[in-house]
């Protein structure tokens, strides 16, 4: 991008020491949007004061994040938002460079290799056993217990390329196979789980059920693909001491899985260094319920 005079004055103000100035500086270089971001790198590479690096990696940072918020909108906004697309859109908040196509080939390849193996006669533990053989299995992905100081095992980059993630990223992937492969099975709001449910052939998602834990089959424990019982669940909540709810059971929509996805990640960034991000991934959270 060729540089206007106004930017090359711009940047020539970025070491200037008045707090005032530089605000008034950064709210003009954010109205140029993400096309100012090589621009900025560049000057980045060319700098040598620490305090005038530190404010150029926030400005890169400011305006990336404005250009995802409009993609978060963006998203949203359309019927039937894609829980692929939610997820690569908070893939993009830790790596802003990584190449999307990367993700989508892999995610096809995993996708091909389950369709292959599935038909019409199987029943939904066979279909789930497929399911668990190709992804940890064949594919060899670990589940890795949460930790919040690792943000990188949250997000579905983790599964898909360094085959090592944690329940949320793992459960995330499981469930958007099922999307794709049209496989009954969906994500629900456990408390503090990740974990999909089986349901039966005559159960409609549209329809409020008195007890929908009936219509049921089992669980799959994202981690791993292991599939559980009512009655484990039941002693789950035993052990927890959570109350049971209906609501517990009901399919989560792709908006409120990426909203647990991003409410979850945002805990990774607690430390006074870092607690922007979490109050600007908190933002974005709040964001898909407005």
């Amino acid at each position: 991008m060729s540089t206007p005079n106004e930017i090359k004055a711009l940047f020539k103000l970025m070491d200037d020491p008045d707090e005032e100035i530089f605000n008034t500086i950064s709210d003009r270089l954010l109205n140029y949007g993400t096309p100012i971001i090589p621009d900025l790198e560049h000057l980045w590479e060319n700098t040598l004061d620490e305090a005038t690096l530190d404010r150029i990696e926030k400005m890169i940072y400011k305006l990336r994040f404005q250009d995802l918020k409009d993609a978060f909108k963006e998203w949203k906004m359309k019927p039937e938002p894609s829980l692929l697309e939610g997820a690569l859109l908070l893939n993009k908040y830790q790596y802003p460079e990584q190449a999307e196509d990367t993700l989508r080939n892999q995610l096809e390849k995993i996708r091909r290799n389950i369709w292959l193996e599935l038909n019409n006669y199987l029943t939904p533990l066979e279909q789930a056993n497929v399911l668990r053989n190709i992804l940890y299995h064949y594919y060899q992905i670990k589940g890795v217990e949460v930790n919040y100081e690792k943000p990188e095992e949250f997000l579905l980059s983790a599964p898909l390329l360094s085959k090592k993630g944690n329940a949320f990223a793992n459960t995330l992937l499981y469930a958007e196979l099922c999307q794709q492969l049209e496989i009954e099975a969906h994500f629900i709001n456990i408390p503090k789980q990740c974990i999909v449910a089986f349901y039966a052939s005559d159960w409609d998602p549209n329809e409020i059920y008195p007890n929908p834990q009936e219509y049921i089959q089992f669980y799959i424990e994202g981690t791993t693909g292991h599939a559980f019982s009512q009655k484990d669940l039941d002693n789950y909540f035993i052990r927890s001491n959570i109350e049971p709810k209906n609501i517990y059971y009901k399919r989560l929509s792709n908006l409120r899985i990426i909203k647990k996805m991003i409410t979850e990640f945002a805990k990774c960034f607690q430390s006074p260094i870092l607690q922007y991000k979490q109050t600007d991934l908190l933002l974005l959270a709040d964001l898909l319920d407005s």
